[in-house]
Order: structure tokens, then sequence, then C-alpha cells
């Protein structure tokens, strides 16, 4: 959050460099105290009669006290993960759960079980369980152990079991949300404030996605074209001796050139792309978090507004409503926690995103 009179105030013993100057902003991590570590790697093709998947190695290597082992390992598809997110979300319905990559990532981009569609989505699989590890509420959940410690039929087992409590208590939120029309009359003003942050944010997240692939298709063209001078000039330069070391000059420039734009096209589709990708899939799981927000107060509401009405059964009424405001209390508890820290590692990812696609332009320009 630098205002310009700062930027444009360097001092003259400062280095002149445009790459140095953007290190200026680079902010370090200070590093934490960490007892559970992740990794998602070796992807595996399966073929069966029926279908073809893909499982991954998960790895997790913990000193906590609730897990039998320090070390574990198992394989994971993407069905497994899915499952996953679907339990966090039950279980933690105003807590704001990692977004997974779509089912076909990238569509229309890269072909689906190429190694680069692979690579993508172990990368994406890989950042969605360490940022559950790095939540201080979602790393203790039950079915993220069972999940990163229970052997392929246990898994298996395991999700074969009914729904529990709190997925009943969710199903009975969306039930009574159906009923509730309009809005929200006893929301505070910060959950206002947070749908109109997220309203704008999704916008311009959404526009700032597609400009970005609009950025690496073009430079995907441009690429291409280029690719056809180098040999073009080669192929002249045996034609014209006068000017045939100029001719095989250009075409070296050329090469020169293509293993630059290469290069650059690598880092917009591995660091700028997918971060985009992953916010512009978060906007839509904040909506949905502040959506089920206020079903929770809407369901109080209309309690309220039975008990307004109704003569009789006070007491029970009276009860049902002081259990709904706890539970409205701890639902904008959980999400106040939540919303600072996801706004914190938002401007953090974007910060970090953008500095390095400046970077990594100015040394293409550089070169």
């Amino acid at each position: 959050d630098t205002s310009l009179s700062e930027v444009n105030s360097f001092s003259p013993s400062m280095p002149i460099s445009p790459s140095s100057m953007i290190n200026q902003y680079k902010l370090e991590d200070e590093p934490e105290l960490r007892d559970l570590f992740i990794t998602v790697d070796d992807p595996e093709s399966h073929i069966t009669a029926i279908e073809t998947f893909i499982t991954y190695r998960v790895v997790t290597k913990t000193s906590r006290g609730e897990f039998d082992s320090s070390e574990y390992e198992v394989r994971r598809r993407y069905q497994d993960f899915l499952w996953l997110k679907i339990k966090l979300e039950e279980a933690h319905p105003t807590l704001i759960i990692p977004p997974l990559p779509e089912k076909f990532i990238m569509k229309g981009m890269v072909e689906r079980f190429s190694d680069e569609f692979i690579e993508t989505r172990r990368k994406a699989l890989h950042k969605f369980l360490n940022r559950i590890a790095d939540h201080p509420t979602l790393t203790f959940n039950e079915d993220f152990k069972i999940f990163l410690t229970a052997q392929a039929w246990e898994l298996s087992s395991h999700k074969k079991q009914g729904p529990g409590l709190l997925s009943r208590m969710g199903q009975t939120v969306r039930a009574v949300a159906s009923s509730v029309r309009g809005g929200v009359k006893n929301r505070p003003e910060m959950f206002t404030e947070m749908n109109n942050y997220m309203e704008t944010f999704s916008q311009k997240i959404n526009v700032l996605d597609k400009i970005a692939h609009r950025i690496y298709k073009e430079e995907r063209e441009y690429f291409n074209e280029m690719k056809e001078y180098g040999p073009i000039h080669t192929l002249w330069s045996a034609s014209e001796e006068d000017i045939a070391d100029s001719l095989k000059g250009v075409a070296s420039c050329i090469d020169k050139c293509c293993k630059a734009t290469e290069k650059r096209m690598a880092g917009l589709s591995e660091n700028l792309l997918p971060i985009l990708h992953e916010y512009v899939l978060y906007s839509e799981i904040l909506m949905g978090v502040l959506k089920r927000r206020d079903q929770i107060q809407g369901e109080l509401d209309s309690k309220v507004d039975a008990l307004a009405n109704k003569k009789t059964e006070k007491d029970l009424f009276s009860e049902e409503i002081g259990k709904l405001e706890d539970k409205v209390e701890c639902a904008n508890n959980a999400l106040k926690a939540d919303w600072d820290r996801w706004k914190q590692n938002m401007q953090c990812d974007m910060r970090s995103t953008f500095t390095n696609v400046a970077e990594n332009n100015l040394h293409y320009y550089e070169e």
C-alpha cells in the first residue's frame, strides 16, 4: 500500500534496476511453528473397464498427539478430495473452506490427462490440503484426519456411513432458508459490508481472470507465429549470399525471442492464471458462506416473528430462540475470524503474484 509519492521518492543510493526496485516490495513471511506437513505428488493413471482416473500420493508427517503415527502415506483420487470438501462444508457451514480445482480445470487450454493438466491439478490439490492444515479450526476436523490416514478400503467404508448430526443440521438450515424470502431483517452492518465487498471483489477478480487468459492466448498465438519465422530466415539465407550473415543473425535473434516468450508464458500459466482462478472460486465460496450465515439469521428471525404472533407454547419457542441465538453468535464469530484471515492471505497472494508477473515481464524485456 505504498503511495505514489513514496514510489517516486527513491533515494539516489537505491538500486536503479527496475527489477531491483520491485524487490523492495517483497515481504518475507515469518516462520511459523507447524506440526503438520502434507505433500501431494506421484500421480498415477488407473484404467478400468468403467473409467480412467488419476490417483495422487498424499504423504503426511506430524508430531501431533492425536495421530497414532508420525508419518502416513495414502493414495487418493479427485473424488476423495471432493468428499473431504463436502464434509468440511457440512461440519463448518460458516467457515471459508479452500476451493478445489474444478473437474476440468483450465478447460480449453489443456487436454484432460495430459502431463500439464495432471501437474496443474496436483499443485492445486497440494495447496488445498495445506490450506486446510494451516487453518486453526479445519486442521482438527476428524474427517480431515481420516482422509490423511485411512487406507483406501477404510476411507470407502467411512464414506458409506450416513450423514452426521452436523450434516442434518445443515439440511435443516437449507430447508428453513428456502422458505425465507427477501433480505435478512436483522443482519449486522459488518456482514452487509462483507457482502458488498464480495460482490465488488467477485466482479473484479472475474474480469482479471478473463484478461489474464486473453493475454496468455495472445502470447501463445504470437509465440506460434514467431516460431515459423526463424526457420524461414535460415532457409532464405541459403539463397541470398550477400546478406546470408544478416539473415542468420535475425534467425538467431528470433530463436532467442521464442525462448524468452516461452519462459514468460510458463510464468503466466504457472503463477498468474492458477492464483486468479483460485480466487474466482474463493469469491463463489465466500458468497455461499455469507448466504449460509444469512440463512441461520433468517431461521432466528422467523422464530422471533412466530413467537410475537403466537400466544401459546411461548416457553418452547423461547428455548428454541435461545438456541438459535447461540447458533447465530457462533456463526458470526466463526465468519468474522475467518474473514480477517482470508483477506490477509488474499492480499498477500495477490501482492506476491503481481510482483512476480511484473518481475518476469521486466526480465523478458531486458532479455
